[in-house]
């Protein structure tokens, strides 16, 4: 029940008699990684437990999301950047909906367009395409409203914040690059409540290198962070890691209230917290810190409990959980950390039929990590101090995704195709 009046608290329009069956936006309605549901399951294969399967057009690195009998994801589709919707019963294509890109935006490789998450309040779903803007359907497709003129998000490596849901207010972490800031919007409307800008001297200062260290250009600097909502001394909280520091906005003005020093240049992963601690993983060999949320202006020298001047390299966001932490970082190794010390309780390759490597966040369901691989090797293993392995399930599809719950089923993105993987009733 604590669980979910924090969920009231923080959006409250996502209330609904399914709400177990809801994930409704990427890392699920706190967007903290964390399920209630009891009946997940933990053994699957390419063939076995597989609902169905649906392929899809194009590459993509997205993670979907579910709001009762409809499935949500974003998608490339040549020079079109688009929301699918499915029925979640048999994975049919009930509409596809979006727009032709004004101008190519550089990225890299491994990350095509459309890497954002959609996220829906049960009556309207909002998805980010960009530089090509924030757009705004009913569950029928009909589009609602768009934000063409937000700017173009321009940097080497693309872009993958999503939008996020408070209220009336729809917040969207507009970045990396030289123009980034954040944004309130009105979730009605698209009319702009508040905005922050966020200088972060992209290719500009020469201050930290991307590893942390001195006297480098900072060529290659940005946040990708997806901001989560925590409630900080009875008052909601929007947390947001940036380059080199963790910053916590009141939502409802874009007031910043206190900031943490002790990040890197690089920012892939949301923040993450539990019982008032807030932690910030940096990317890219980067930094990692733990700090006491509350208080005002900078309270690094307060507050600040720990802080890891070089870590594994971290693209997924880790869970917390009876006061430990669990990421899978993206050399493909998983790492159980206590809360309060920082000190590391076990690390563990996972380590597939193929490759190794993760971008994927982690998933809490019933005391259970869910993770995939690159490789599309799916991994269960117990949030525990004593690391123990559940089950390796292998798709044979590479993904960059993370797995979504829903109703006793998992969703699971692949660059092939999409999954919904239980049993069949």
């Amino acid at each position: 029940m604590k669980t979910i009046t924090r969920v009231f608290a923080f959006v409250p329009l996502l209330i609904s008699p399914a709400f177990a069956a809801n994930w409704p936006a990427w890392r699920g309605p706190l967007g903290t990684g964390i399920c209630e549901e009891k009946n997940c399951p933990t053994k699957w294969s390419a063939t076995e437990n597989v609902k169905w399967r649906v392929e899809l057009p194009e590459r993509g690195n997205s993670t979907p999301i579910v709001w009762s009998e409809r499935v949500f994801v974003t998608q490339p589709v040549g020079d079109r950047r688009t929301l699918m919707c499915f029925n979640r019963a048999d994975g049919k294509l009930l509409w596809q909906a979006g727009v032709t890109t004004k101008e190519k935006e550089p990225t890299h490789g491994t990350n095509p367009y459309c890497s954002a998450s959609p996220v829906t309040d049960g009556e309207r779903v909002i998805a980010s395409f960009a530089s090509d803007g924030l757009f705004c359907y009913d569950f029928a497709g009909k589009e609602l409203w768009r934000r063409a003129d937000l700017g173009r998000q321009i940097h080497i490596w693309g872009n993958a914040a999503s939008p996020v849901i408070y209220g009336n207010l729809c917040f969207l972490n507009f970045g990396p690059g030289e123009t980034t800031y954040l944004i309130a919007v009105d979730k009605k409307t698209g009319k702009t409540v508040w905005k922050r800008d966020e200088a972060t001297g992209y290719g500009k200062q020469p201050t930290d290198d991307v590893r942390g260290g001195k006297g480098a250009v900072a060529t290659y600097i940005g946040s990708w962070t997806t901001p989560t909502l925590m409630k900080v001394e009875g008052k909601d909280q929007l947390l947001m890691s940036w380059p080199r520091r963790l910053v916590a906005y009141d939502p409802l003005t874009g007031k910043e209230l206190w900031t943490c020093a002790g990040l890197n240049p690089l920012v892939y992963s949301s923040p993450i917290y539990e019982g008032g601690i807030v932690v910030a993983l940096g990317g890219f060999s980067g930094m990692a810190l733990a700090v006491r949320a509350g208080g005002s202006g900078d309270v690094t020298a307060q507050r600040r409990v720990w802080h890891h001047p070089r870590s594994p390299q971290r693209i997924g966001s880790g869970v917390v959980h009876d006061g430990h932490i669990y990421v899978h970082n993206d050399p493909g190794t998983a790492m159980c950390i206590n809360l309060k010390t920082g000190e590391t309780v076990w690390t563990e390759r996972l380590q597939g039929a193929g490759k190794a490597q993760n971008w994927s966040s982690v998933m809490l369901a019933d005391g259970r990590c869910y993770t995939i691989t690159q490789g599309g090797d799916c991994f269960v293993f117990k949030a525990s101090p004593k690391f123990e392995l559940v089950s390796a399930n292998s798709l044979g599809e590479p993904s960059n995704s993370s797995i979504v719950p829903s109703n006793g089923d998992l969703f699971i993105r692949t660059h092939k195709a999409l999954w919904c993987i239980g049993p069949k009733r």
